[in-house]
């Protein structure tokens, strides 16, 4: 966990609060080793760490299946989604009081975790996703509740070109009075994708305005596509 710890405070901070400004997301590589997303992988047939299986058929949302996992959750997702809600918490605020929503984040993410209890979520939503070959996962946005993180994590546990093909990173930027802008990103094994949960805001000629924002997968066209979701707010249901 000391090297996931060091990653994380060598991190720069200040690009990547720069890129989130400009894009809604940026990547930090290799946060995770091979050995630490095998592990996570190796543990997917382990019902005893979730708390519910989603068959992403049965609801529309996708080809595909992703689980969520229990409290407590495994050390390696405890450790990267305690140490790094520190950094983002100050991006979150800054877009929230640049779109003049009076909330505000703590800074100590088991702080924003009881104001989630406090409004009836207590279940955790880090997920983690399995496609197969034809897999995809459509358009859409991770809310769970009234109270929520407007940015989140996913990390790649399995190696584009070798372990899968396709199987893109899409994000969708809803412009105003515009056509949709689409970002495809394919973030390698260990990777942490840093995205927009719901929007960010834009500059404009009379201030800043929303900017919302989607995100999916593309069509896996070959082998089996592993990802890991880190989610800061805990769910309703």
């Amino acid at each position: 966990m000391k090297d996931i710890i060091q990653t994380i405070k060598n991190t720069d901070w200040q690009h990547i609060t720069e890129m989130m400004h400009e894009n809604g997301y940026a990547i930090i590589p290799n946060l995770l080793s091979d050995e630490e997303c095998e592990l996570i992988k190796s543990n997917y047939d382990n019902t005893a760490l979730y708390r519910k299986t989603v068959v992403m058929a049965r609801h529309r949302f996708g080809l595909g299946e992703y689980k969520y996992f229990n409290y407590p959750l495994p050390e390696i997702i405890q450790t990267v989604r305690t140490n790094i809600y520190p950094y983002l918490a100050p991006i979150a605020n800054s877009w929230f009081k640049a779109l003049h929503i009076d909330i505000q984040f703590p800074s100590d993410h088991q702080a924003f975790l009881q104001q989630c209890h406090a409004n009836g979520q207590h279940k955790a939503t880090v997920l983690v996703l399995k496609y197969k070959e034809k897999g995809f996962n459509t358009l859409h946005q991770d809310l769970y509740g009234d109270l929520y993180f407007p940015i989140q994590i996913v990390l790649m546990l399995s190696e584009p070109d070798q372990d899968f093909t396709g199987g893109e990173f899409v994000l969708t930027q809803q412009i105003p009075r515009a056509q949709s802008k689409a970002i495809v990103l394919q973030p390698k094994k260990g990777d942490a994708l840093i995205f927009t949960t719901q929007f960010k805001p834009e500059k404009g000629t009379k201030g800043y305005y929303r900017v919302n924002m989607k995100h999916g997968v593309s069509e896996v066209k070959e082998g089996s596509r592993y990802a890991l979701g880190i989610i800061f707010h805990d769910a309703i249901s």
